[in-house]
């Protein structure tokens, strides 16, 4: 597939709706979930508070920096027990057989709870959900990360209980809100994609996918920010905010009815999106999102230019039953285990 796709534009809700009369959204929620072929299973949210912007600033800015640190400073935040589920991870995942070794980073943690209560067995036996958050030194990471990770997750809760009867229309037994009362697992993940070489050059005709495959989160949801772009600005100066250097960079969604199309997140927007978890406990009634991202490199300041940007996967506790079938049960916990064990090489 070459580098060509639909643009789309994801169905929008107003965060006033989302809080004064949630009733009203079940047109567009039907609309951007449901089975239709031109469905995205995508819904971006307008009229956020005044402070939403601040703290995406705040968050993205600091992904730079962390991420502009000496390679033995962001190793002190690397945690191979949890399969790097917790802290730095760069080159570890593994997406369509190939490591992430290129050009992408990330910082994951729970901005809910820094170490969630459970038994030492439990502990040991979902290293991925329930270790203690690792927070790094000076950078102000940690309180930039939990603002804008919470505020995130309030309104995602907020969006699961306006989902409700759509949900309920489904035939479905399952509860949204109930699921995220408990944000043992919640993971926030803020990613860094590093500029390219200044000898890079990118194959116009390669696969969209190319540098991160098509794939489904394994979350019941997944809140998005809009992606920022920085630019290095001289030895000891800040970043500087700038477009994208490719039109082709962004987030790319397989419809329902199978058509790759771009999809924008305004600025001042955020966007959630349905997890394989919501799927497979709705037996199949509510679909997850095929997606990827594409960080399309073009310009001469291409090499100069990193992305951005923050993901907060919204998920039930490991105990959470998704399906019941004869005599096998699927739990949260045990879907989690087999996706963690495509993506990552097992740790020592």
């Amino acid at each position: 597939m070459g580098l060509s796709a639909t643009q789309a534009e994801a169905v929008t809700i107003s965060y006033n709706d989302l809080i004064n009369d949630p009733t009203s959204l079940q047109n567009q929620i039907s609309k951007a979930f449901g089975s239709e072929p031109d469905c995205l299973g995508i819904v971006v949210v307008k009229d956020l508070p005044d402070g939403y912007a601040p703290l995406r600033e705040q968050l993205l800015k600091i992904a730079y920096e962390f991420a502009s640190l000496p390679e033995d400073e962001k190793e002190k935040s690397v945690d191979a027990a949890s399969r790097y589920s917790y802290g730095w991870s760069h080159g570890k995942e593994i997406m369509n057989g190939v490591p992430d070794v290129l050009f992408q980073g990330s910082f994951y943690a729970n901005p809910i709870i820094d170490e969630p209560e459970v038994t030492p067995a439990k502990r040991k036996e979902f290293l991925e959900y329930h270790c203690r958050n690792i927070w790094p030194e000076k950078t102000g990471l940690e309180k930039a990360f939990k603002e804008l990770g919470q505020f995130v997750f309030n309104v995602g809760t907020k969006l699961a209980a306006a989902c409700q009867p759509f949900v309920d229309s489904h035939q479905s037994a399952v509860s949204l809100p109930d699921m995220f009362k408990k944000p043992y697992t919640t993971k926030g993940r803020l990613l860094h994609y590093f500029p390219p070489p200044a000898n890079f050059v990118q194959d116009d005709n390669e696969a969209l996918d190319s540098w991160c495959g098509l794939h489904l989160d394994h979350s019941v949801l997944t809140g998005l920010c809009s992606a920022m772009y920085l630019e290095a600005g001289e030895p000891g100066a800040p970043p500087k905010v700038v477009p994208s250097p490719s039109p082709a960079s962004g987030l790319y969604i397989k419809t329902r009815g199978g058509t790759v199309a771009k999809v924008n997140i305004p600025v001042n927007c955020l966007a959630f999106q349905t997890g394989e978890a919501l799927e497979i406990a709705t037996d199949g009634r509510l679909r997850a999102t095929p997606h990827f991202v594409h960080v399309g490199y073009g310009g001469d300041k291409a090499s100069v230019v990193s992305r951005e940007t923050f993901a907060l996967f919204m998920q039930p506790t490991v105990e959470q039953i998704l399906s019941t079938k004869g005599d096998e049960v699927v739990t949260f916990g045990s879907f989690s285990k087999k996706i963690f064990s495509e993506h990552y090489e097992a740790t020592m």
